[in-house]
């Protein structure tokens, strides 16, 4: 998500890509490493899954939990006699989850916690997990979306451009949540439902935040960021300029994260589908208890 460290690479980026996965892969593995509490999030977007998945009142044989960065819901998927299997870019089944190595229709329910906002190709993503779902399928799935480190982009932007005289990528791009529900048609997805809720967490100051970024693996890894040392001084203005905008008044900074979840369906012929125009059997002027015009006529005063 953000950058506050330097960042190193042997080859140049990728133009197509929007991130760098090796650099996600490098950020992960360093964040295992790291002490400290910052999982919370994590935990807490495992949670809000789980809470989804229980107002779905039918049963689930096979499932795949895709990445999820706490092992929350496999734990209880299994607990409930689910057979699930947990895979992703450092799960106990490594794949790459821009290239899912499933044969159709091999489960009847995918989730996946905070790991899909690292998905260059997320349309494609998205069409991928129709196609290893069995018809009638549950794709269940949040992640990072929307305004999430909103005022530390700002920050961060602002210092660099003041600092250095110029800015370049620092914080992530994240996926509108109003545009996902079309991305989930697209892929082939029906009944599919996109909702996001927000999570605001109160920090002492901006190095505390960026420091849990980095123990989160959620650093910046866009293909276009800089590789050379952030200076000192951008670093200290950004962390002005946070508190100056955003802090309150004990000089405390809020960090808001919003969490998209997405809900959609393998196509199955027993789901219920939309009316075709005109073929309503009672009609709304009816219903209301008034008179219909067609259009363009003017009801009579």
């Amino acid at each position: 998500m953000a950058d506050p460290a330097p960042k190193s690479s042997a080859s140049a980026p990728n133009p197509i890509a929007i991130f760098d996965r090796h650099a996600l892969r490098r950020h992960r593995a360093r964040a295992v490493a790291l002490d400290g509490d910052a999982g919370f999030l994590f935990h807490e977007g495992a949670e809000r899954l789980l809470d989804r998945l229980s107002d779905i009142k039918r049963p689930f044989t096979r499932a795949l939990d895709l990445d999820s960065r706490d092992l929350l819901i496999a734990e209880r998927l299994r607990a409930t006699g689910i057979e699930t299997t947990v895979a992703g870019e450092n799960g106990p089944l490594t794949v790459d989850l821009e290239a899912l190595p499933f044969a159709p229709a091999s489960f009847d329910l995918v989730t996946s916690s905070l790991a899909f906002h690292w998905i260059n190709d997320l349309p494609g993503a998205l069409l991928q997990l129709r196609h290893i779902l069995k018809p009638d399928g549950l794709l269940l799935i949040n992640l990072f979306a929307g305004e999430t480190l909103e005022a530390l982009r700002v920050a961060l932007l602002e210092a660099e451009s003041e600092v250095e005289n110029g800015a370049s990528p620092r914080i992530s791009p994240f996926a509108d949540p109003r545009d996902l529900a079309g991305l989930l048609q697209r892929a082939g997805f029906a009944l599919p439902v996109v909702d996001s809720d927000r999570i605001t967490v109160d920090y002492p100051d901006a190095w505390k935040l960026m420091r849990d970024l980095r123990a989160m693996g959620e650093t910046n890894a866009t293909a276009l960021r800089h590789r050379h040392f952030t200076r000192r001084a951008t670093m200290l203005r950004a962390a002005e300029i946070y508190r100056a905008r955003f802090g309150d008044e004990q000089g405390r900074i809020p960090a808001e994260f919003e969490i998209a979840t997405l809900t959609a369906w393998a196509p199955h012929e027993t789901q219920p589908r939309a009316l075709r125009p005109g073929s309503a059997a009672t009609r709304l002027a009816n219903a209301l208890g008034t008179e219909e015009h067609p259009a363009g006529d003017k009801a009579t005063p």
